[in-house]
């Protein structure tokens, strides 16, 4: 029995490999314009090891430098320069951009976003206290009810029930009569004292009185007896 004919297509062309284009190593002629373009912008102080290269396309290739400037830990100098065919290399640019660990400032954020979230802090706050001012409110009513509670003070019972009745059977009005009653006594007292003061001062005046009527009698016997002796 015949095969069957084979069904492969011999016709079918091989298809071309793709070559990718060659890669840009940085060389070290590389480093060595890169770094003398850095010495126009900073100091050899600043400037680390190198720490490679990339290759940008078309001619362009970018190195890294570490940077040894303070403030600016995990940042990195870095150059580009462009090889031109039948030029030198040529630096593009230079400047100190961040690695990986950099440490970075926090994003920028617009003026009016800054002060759309300041001015919703502020009514926040404002609501806040307009709250807490209300619960205050309501503590303060509830106080003043209590102090109205407490404004029938039963120290004022006790005066009426002391002023107009009687407390344990001792009539309070009667003990009011003897009081007063008691407190007239001590000032006539004081009165008859003060008469007897009087007195007893008048009796000083007329014994000094008398005495001075004594001493002019005998002042006046010896002017009597001195004339009889002259005589």
């Amino acid at each position: 029995m015949p095969e069957a004919p084979s069904m492969t297509d011999d016709s079918s062309e091989p298809q071309a490999d793709s070559v990718a284009p060659a890669r840009r190593i940085a060389s070290p002629a590389d480093f060595e314009i890169a770094r003398a373009a850095l010495l126009e912008i900073t100091t050899q102080e600043t400037i680390g090891a190198p720490t490679g290269s990339i290759d940008e396309g078309q001619g362009t290739v970018t190195v890294y430098f570490e940077s040894n400037k303070l403030g600016y830990p995990g940042w990195r100098w870095t150059v580009s320069i462009a090889h031109v065919e039948g030029s030198a290399p040529t630096v593009l640019e230079t400047e100190l951009t961040p690695g990986d660990d950099a440490l970075l400032s926090p994003d920028w954020i617009p003026w009016a976003d800054r002060l759309a979230d300041y001015q919703a802090a502020q009514a926040a706050e404002k609501a806040a206290a307009a709250e807490l001012g209300e619960e205050s409110s309501d503590v303060d009513d509830d106080i003043d009810d209590s102090d109205d509670y407490y404004d029938d003070d039963p120290d004022d019972d006790d005066a009426a029930l002391l002023h107009g009745g009687d407390l344990d059977g001792v009539d309070i009005d009667e003990v009011q009569i003897v009081l007063e009653e008691g407190s007239a006594d001590d000032d006539d007292d004081s009165d008859d004292d003060d008469s007897d003061d009087e007195d007893s001062e008048d009796d000083d005046d007329d014994e000094d009185s008398e005495d001075e009527d004594e001493d002019e009698d005998d002042d006046d016997e010896e002017d009597d007896d001195e004339e009889d002796d002259d005589r």
